[in-house]
């Protein structure tokens, strides 16, 4: 499944990070394949900025699992997460490769991107993922959500405003973020609240990671 093109240093890179998550190094080659493919689609649909392979493996791969063990309880159970805004997949596809349990939505409303997204599950055989090509506030599956996540998409406020409605009672967003959002943090809708900050370490990454796990307020009923 592998493309011949990519470097060996992008396997390498990627089996060392994946030993430092305390993933399996199995995942390697669904992810590498992944990677092959993401590579090719970009030379003519431009879904990511970022085209260096050991690059894409560090600030695509490996930053997208650095979350999983946040969604071990959800995906034990066979709950769903939506990705939002996912782009060519991220963290979503990542995140469905090394949790088979979880059931994962790809919403994403670029059409060139969401063509991507259906190609890489039928080419990867991901069958506990699928795709919604929809902006994310017309998504109409309300409660439907163990949790959403979005990865550099927007302010904790706008993604709670575009996609709260998705999440079940009890659910949680996950957001991921660079260094602690506190003016976000701050600016939270009534009836959300912060339920933990946990700081992530990206292999190969020296920079600051915070995964922000906000939920409804006791009581609270969020607009």
């Amino acid at each position: 499944m592998e493309d011949g093109n990519l470097p060996p240093r992008a396997r390498a890179e990627l089996e060392a990070g994946l030993d430092a998550l305390g993933l399996p190094r199995a995942l390697a080659e669904p992810l590498l394949a992944y990677l092959a493919l993401m590579l090719r689609w970009n030379r003519a649909y431009n879904l990511t900025a970022i085209r260096e392979p050991v690059e894409m493996v560090r600030k695509h791969l490996l930053d997208s699992l650095a979350m999983h063990a946040s969604l071990d309880a959800i995906a034990a159970r066979g709950g769903q997460l939506a990705d939002l805004g996912t782009g060519p997949g991220l963290p979503g596809i990542p995140l469905a490769i090394a949790k088979p349990g979880l059931r994962v939505a790809l919403v994403e409303s670029n059409g060139k991107k969401a063509r991507f997204l259906r190609e890489a599950l039928r080419s990867l055989g991901l069958g506990n993922a699928r795709v919604l090509e929809s902006r994310i506030e017309a998504v109409a599956e309300p409660g439907a959500f163990d949790a959403i996540t979005a990865r550099a998409l927007a302010t904790l406020p706008l993604i709670l405003e575009l996609g709260g409605h998705l999440l079940a009672p009890g659910g949680v967003l996950l957001a991921m973020k660079g260094a602690l959002p506190e003016d976000e943090i701050a600016a939270l809708p009534p009836g959300w609240q912060v339920e933990d900050v946990r700081p992530l370490t990206v292999p190969g990454i020296d920079a600051a990671r915070h995964l922000v796990v906000v939920g409804r307020a006791p009581g609270g009923n969020p607009a």
